[in-house]
């Protein structure tokens, strides 16, 4: 296209001069519920609250055996999977949210707007706010009723006060006029599903449905169904085994239904699980909204800017796009258009590709638990491990969350900005080049190297259609080399060209593999290292040993069996004691002697198998003085390996008799 043709070229969508807007200048809003002394009211409301609560602690009892301020020190059992995840997952989210504000803010506590020290009031503000909103949590741990209200009463307080704010102050100079609006949504969601889940508990506990038994964990129906599924999934897998393969739609839904995590009934996810989950997914809306609004407006008013004077600047860079200055603001701004494009598309699609990510992952979480649960280590860690709960292990167990979050946000800044740059060359010089039909610079360079490019191709097909047809022979269904002496011959002379072929091999698979890893940055349970030396993989490391705790000290099987003893324990007290309410008489005692003898045998069945089970229970075994004295060899995935066991006592056996047979002598 010549210049002519370029200077009546129209662009779409554009003014023929932009008007220069002046930026809305936004003031400083200081709302009616002012943040400072909400704050101090609100820290004193949770003081006082948390002292009404130790005080009901100290009347009841919290689990059974702990009271006092022991029992508010432990709101959440993380390794109960029955037990309602909601209230500890809201306020996950409300203090991720805060938070995150702490460090967009330029004052990380209300306290305080010395901005000189803002470093240390943000390592304050670190630990203020999770103290602030822990009584959040506590007042759902006596399920108590008082608790409940005290608990409705502070996330009322909560949400009406933020509400209150944003009303008052819905427009701020930060980053953009709605940036704290925007970024609010979530802690305003949680917050208001706390006001709304209180009350219900509450109700609940009222009418009498609601549930106050601390061992609810045991007795609960959930792990007897996952046993009952576990033993029916056998004969399932028998009359399945002999289906035929799946075809290439049957594979595609597959791989489809590989990214959706469908809820099972007889399957809960770990709390710590749904909490990252949750936590994710406000981390990708949180980053996502701070790269839109922190660019994007930028862009615009970059681009509403544009006046004849860059005609001059581009002059100076010795760039002259158009003769005519009016031209060359049409021509900037349709660029200057284009790369807002980009950058949006590529923020949309790392957005796209994060969520993929985690629905993937909800999966895989799902059938690496299962696999251990039913002992397939090695299909989970590609090695033999020992299941067991370990220094390292506990650590990431108790970081795992925060460090899912870190990694998702980590990674999707990366993936916006590799991103954005790849589509900034495909668009610039590719896209626009084709329809101006100018500037074809990388199709020139590509054409200019054609007689290597038809070398390469050449080379390539030479040796497939030589493998297919001269190399290959088919005999009695079997297949084996042929012309040998011709194979090695091509294979000599064309080894000069099969280098070249290799360096372009590298630099795909230098593409690939950043690709790869990029995309899947954001997540902790797969590898982005070789299988070999995956545990230099810091993320991956922390994931396997998070499941290592979860695996060990909640297993749904061994939960089952220890409510099933709980359970027989607890019928036959109720036996005995109406037996001894029962009529005197001789009648009577031959059957109290019937079912001493009855009891006595269900004791002893009972007795062995709580002492089988104790004895193979990881958690257990270095608890004993007998096991303390065997060696680290002597145990498997942490129960006592019994052909070391007998190999011992033989040893210690054979020492014996040697003794014995020198003092003889």
């Amino acid at each position: 296209m010549d210049k002519d043709a370029l200077l009546d070229y129209e662009y779409p969508d554009l003014d023929p001069l932009p008007t220069i807007n002046k930026p809305e200048i936004i003031p400083l809003c200081d709302p009616t519920a002012d943040d400072r002394l909400y704050h101090i009211c609100i820290t004193v409301i949770s003081i006082v609250v948390m002292l009404i609560l130790a005080i009901l602690a100290r009347r009841t009892k919290v689990g059974n055996t702990q009271k006092g301020f022991s029992g508010l020190l432990s709101p959440v059992n993380f390794l109960d999977h029955t037990q309602h995840k909601g209230l500890a997952v809201a306020v996950f989210g409300v203090l991720l949210c805060k938070l995150w504000r702490l460090i967009i803010l330029p004052n990380p506590l209300p306290f305080t707007t010395d901005p000189e020290n803002k470093q240390n009031w943000m390592i304050l503000g670190v630990f203020y706010y999770p103290a602030l909103y822990y009584p959040l949590l506590a007042c759902g741990t006596l399920h108590n009723k008082v608790g409940y209200v005290l608990g409705s009463l502070l996330s009322w307080t909560h949400f009406g006060v933020l509400v209150w704010q944003k009303i008052d102050c819905p427009k701020t100079p930060l980053i953009h006029k709605y940036y704290s609006l925007f970024s609010s949504l979530p802690q305003i969601a949680c917050l208001a599903f706390l006001s709304f889940q209180y009350p219900l508990l509450l109700f609940k506990g009222l009418k009498g449905t609601e549930k106050n038994n601390a061992s609810e964990d045991l007795s609960s129906s959930y792990y007897e169904d996952y046993l009952k599924k576990v033993l029916r999934k056998k004969s399932a897998k028998i009359s399945t085994s002999s289906s035929d393969k799946p075809n290439f739609l049957q594979r595609i839904a597959d791989g489809v239904k590989s990214y959706i995590y469908t809820p099972e009934e007889a399957f809960r996810f770990p709390l710590k699980l749904a909490i990252s989950a949750v936590i994710s997914f406000i981390t990708l809306y949180q980053v996502g909204l701070l790269l839109i609004l922190a660019v994007v407006p930028t862009l615009q008013t970059a681009r509403m800017g544009v006046d004849e004077d860059i005609a001059n600047v581009l002059a100076g860079f010795q760039i002259v796009l158009s003769p005519d200055k009016h031209e060359v603001v049409h021509i900037v701004v349709y660029y200057m258009w284009c790369v807002e494009v980009c950058y949006i598309s590529a923020m949309t699609l790392s957005a796209l590709i994060n969520v993929a990510m985690l629905m993937r992952s909800m999966v895989l979480h799902r059938s690496n638990l299962t696999s251990l649960y039913r002992g397939d280590i090695y299909n989970v860690y590609n090695c033999q491990r020992s299941i067991r709960a370990s220094r390292p292990a506990l650590v990431c167990w108790m970081g795992y969350t925060s460090f899912s979050a870190a990694h998702i946000c980590i990674g999707m800044f990366v993936q916006t900005m590799v991103f954005f740059l790849c589509l900034l060359i495909a668009v610039f010089l590719i896209i626009i080049p084709v329809l101006h039909r100018q500037h074809l610079i990388l199709f020139q360079i590509l054409w200019s190297m054609w007689p290597f490019w038809l070398m390469i191709l050449l080379t390539v097909l030479i040796q497939h259609i030589t493998s297919r047809f001269c190399f290959i022979k088919k005999m009695a269904g079997t297949r084996d080399l042929n012309n040998r002496s011709s194979l090695f011959l091509l294979t000599y002379l064309l080894f000069p060209v099969n280098v070249l072929i290799g360096v372009l091999l590298a630099v795909w698979r230098i593409i690939i593999t950043a690709l790869f890893n990029i995309v899947h940055l954001g997540r902790m349970d797969i590898s982005l290292l070789n299988r070999n030396v995956e545990a230099f993989d810091p993320a991956y490391r922390c994931y396997a040993h998070y499941l290592k705790i979860e695996v060990s000290q909640a297993h749904p099987v061994m939960k089952a069996f220890c409510g099933m003893l709980l359970q027989s324990t607890c019928q036959e007290d109720n036996a005995t004691q109406r037996s001894r309410d029962a009529e005197e008489g001789i009648q009577l005692v031959q059957q109290e002697k019937k079912q001493i003898k009855l009891s006595t045998t269900k004791r002893a069945r009972r007795h062995w198998h709580l002492l089988y089970t104790l004895v193979n229970n990881p958690s257990l075994v270095g608890t004993r003085k007998h096991f303390q004295h065997q060696t680290a060899d002597s145990f498997q995935n942490g129960s006592l390996n019994h052909s070391t066991k007998t190999g011992s006592k033989k040893d210690a056996a054979s020492k014996e008799t040697e003794e014995e047979a020198a003092g003889s002598n």
